[in-house]
């Protein structure tokens, strides 16, 4: 299942193959691929194989399966091998790892209802080969049906292929931080992390449920074949713990080392940390590219604490450098390389675009003003033609009580401006539909329509309040209300020929010179990540001249400074008015509804990223600014990329 194979991402400095003076640090098998579609391909095509193999013995293939994002890739296309390419799937039997508990089955938050509505109702598997923890049972059923799951995999004959995840406290199921290696099927608590990364699926963590039943470490480890799947940058720390770190009850990821045939498979940004891409010099011999110089000499630089221009060549060769540093002769030419380089990439407001056609695509209503504020506001005083266009309506990350709110206020409005009309007005009977089909609603319900409605109402009037505090004009906002996202739900659907549509009509009306785009390729299944995949494919399709291409990041990262293309400064009083515009989202003020990992509010995210990126370039030695925003620029018609991971030592195994 596991090979050296090639990449689809041109070299930007390749690691020597083993048998080079290369030196693992990966304690598993790992296989790095261009992109999730990749991994979903390899991984259902080793799953077809198997199935096939087994039906050629006369005996059933027995799957443990996984739920979440990152299996959902997988799943679709085992569902295309079933319908175009005949893949029987009738004689395989499945177990999955966990469930939440209390849940009933028919919750939109059930594991079963998610293998039931991604997999087991488009391919014929009979329900009875189908095997999922209850979490409907009374508490005290929980035991013995733990111990008849347990039968129930030996009975089966053992597990032949186990799909993982990872979550961020480096859990496998839901084995949380202290389960043994020796653990079976049982009922456990879940971690405040595993919790709080829940929350946004159920409107709230207070609405997650405290316990799940999962397989134990021991139980997953009996499987003859394992694969763990993990995409996106958000997993990078966790996956290089558990990839090189020692094995460790308080990650249960990392006994997989120990498996004699367990395979890692992560896309770019979910590999970045790992030593071979983010440090490769500490691995093995480089081919070294500017790219890769210039992220090498910010590491030595932070490393030792030494500016750019105070690196001496002993740093160099002390630092595992030495190849890069003899190119050079010294350490002179490249320190001064580097630097300049970098002090070409800051733009002040002179340095920016002036009079130009920009279009800037906004995921959510507030990812404008929170990931390119101080920019936006510098372009709109360099007299630039700006157009922002918010592609969502963001409207299932507003809270009920924000509605009683603006529902109150009609109420209170219509008095005043004597809007009744008759014995009943149309507020008041708007007001009773809301306040009844709020009360009927439970955590994580689907909004009715009018609810929707008004949420996204709610959305929109922030994020004109935040353009004219950001000096834009409330004309320049447009609101595409792409179709994918229309769900009600955490779910959306997949972009659709429609979302390309509405997108491409904003480019052939606005014949943009620049756009802006959240550049979040990390998660493939996210809002974020969705968005760009329209731009990316509206413009592809737009006739007129390819405009330049600026990525910004969402609320939780910046690009690194050997990333980044343009760095904007910012003084303390430009940054005090963007904070103002975040302001302006007062929904998404104070409690956020899907916060994600990071507890804080995304204006002090904000204030912490942009200050931070300011404060490495000063530690590199380059001017002190107050604070910093980061972009990379594309030319017309250059693909989009992550720039996250720079090596091409894509596709090979680990140790």
């Amino acid at each position: 299942m596991s090979g050296p194979g090639t990449s689809d991402m041109p070299p930007e400095g390749r690691v020597s193959a083993p048998g080079m003076g290369r030196r693992r640090h990966e304690r598993v098998a790992v296989r790095v691929l261009p992109d999730h579609e990749r991994i979903a391909r390899e991984v259902a095509g080793r799953i077809a194989e198997l199935i096939r193999a087994r039906a050629e013995e006369g005996r059933p293939a027995v799957l443990g399966l996984a739920t979440g994002s990152t299996p959902l890739g997988v799943y679709r296309e085992l569902v295309r091998l079933h319908r175009e390419e005949g893949l029987d799937f009738s004689h395989v039997v499945t177990f999955n790892l966990d469930e939440y508990f209390p849940m009933r089955p028919d919750s939109i938050h059930s594991y079963h209802r998610y293998m039931w509505e991604n997999l087991f109702q488009h391919v014929n598997i009979p329900p009875e080969q189908i095997h999922i923890p209850r979490g409907d049972i009374p508490r005290d059923a929980v035991e013995e049906h733990c111990r008849a799951y347990e039968a129930a995999i030996r009975e089966a004959g053992g597990i032949d292929f186990q799909i993982l995840g990872i979550g961020r406290s480096g859990h496998i199921g839901f084995n949380e931080p202290g389960s043994g290696r020796d653990s079976r099927t049982r009922l456990l608590y879940l971690d405040p992390v595993t919790r709080a990364d829940a929350a946004g699926d159920f409107f709230g963590e207070e609405n997650v449920p405290p316990e799940a039943i999962t397989m134990g470490v021991a139980t997953i480890l009996e499987a003859k074949e394992i694969a763990l799947l993990a995409t996106g940058e958000h997993k990078a720390q966790i996956v290089r713990r558990a990839v090189e770190g020692e094995p460790h009850p308080d990650v249960a990821a990392t006994y997989l080392q120990g498996h004699p045939d367990a395979t890692v498979y992560l896309d770019p940004a979910a590999a970045a940390e790992l030593t071979r891409f983010r440090t490769p010099w500490l691995v093995g011999d480089v081919a070294w590219t500017p790219e890769l110089e210039t992220r090498a000499v910010i590491w030595l630089s932070l490393a030792t604490g030494k500016p750019i221009l105070h690196l001496s060549t002993n740093d160099y060769r002390e630092h595992h450098l030495a190849s890069l540093v003899a190119r050079y002769g010294s350490a002179g030419p490249l320190n001064g390389q580097v630097f300049n380089a970098l002090i070409a990439r800051i733009r002040g407001r002179s340095k920016l675009p002036r009079a130009r056609r920009v279009v800037v695509f906004s995921p959510h209503p507030d990812d404008d003003v929170i990931s390119m504020g101080g920019l936006l506001r510098k372009l709109a005083e360099n007299e630039n033609h700006i157009t922002v266009a918010y592609q969502t309506s963001g409207n299932i990350a507003v809270f009920d009580h924000e509605i009683r709110r603006y529902l109150d206020f009609l109420r209170r409005t219509a008095c005043v401006a004597d809007l009744e009309a008759g014995d009943g007005s149309a507020v008041e009977a708007l007001a009773r539909e809301v306040t009844e089909a709020l009360a009927a609603k439970r955590p994580g319900d689907v909004d009715v329509p009018v609810v929707q409605e008004l949420k996204r109402i709610i959305r929109e009037t922030e994020a004109v309040a935040a353009l004219e505090a950001s000096g834009l004009a409330p004309e320049a906002a447009r609101f595409l209300n792409l179709p994918f996202y229309r769900t009600g739900t955490v779910k959306k659907d997949p972009i659709s020929e429609e979302d390309v549509r509405i997108v491409l009509a904003l480019l052939d009306e606005t014949r943009p010179e620049i756009v802006f785009a959240a550049g979040d390729l990390s998660d493939p299944h996210g809002t974020h990540r969705m968005c760009l995949e329209a731009v990316e494919a509206a413009l592809a399709r737009y006739r007129g001249p390819q405009p330049e291409l600026w990525l910004y990041r969402g609320a939780w990262q910046e690009w690194r400074l050997d990333e980044a293309s343009v760095l904007v400064p910012l003084s303390e009083e430009e940054m005090s008015r963007k904070i103002q515009a975040i302001y302006r989202h007062e929904s998404q003020k104070d409690s956020a509804p899907f916060p994600g990992p990071d507890p804080r509010e995304f204006w002090e995210r904000v204030m912490d990223r942009n200050r931070a990126t300011a404060e490495e370039l000063r530690a590199l030695g380059l001017p002190a600014y107050y604070a910093m925003e980061a972009y990379v620029v594309l030319q017309g018609g250059e693909p989009i990329r992550p720039p996250v991971v720079s090596t091409s030592a894509l596709a090979e195994d680990g140790a």
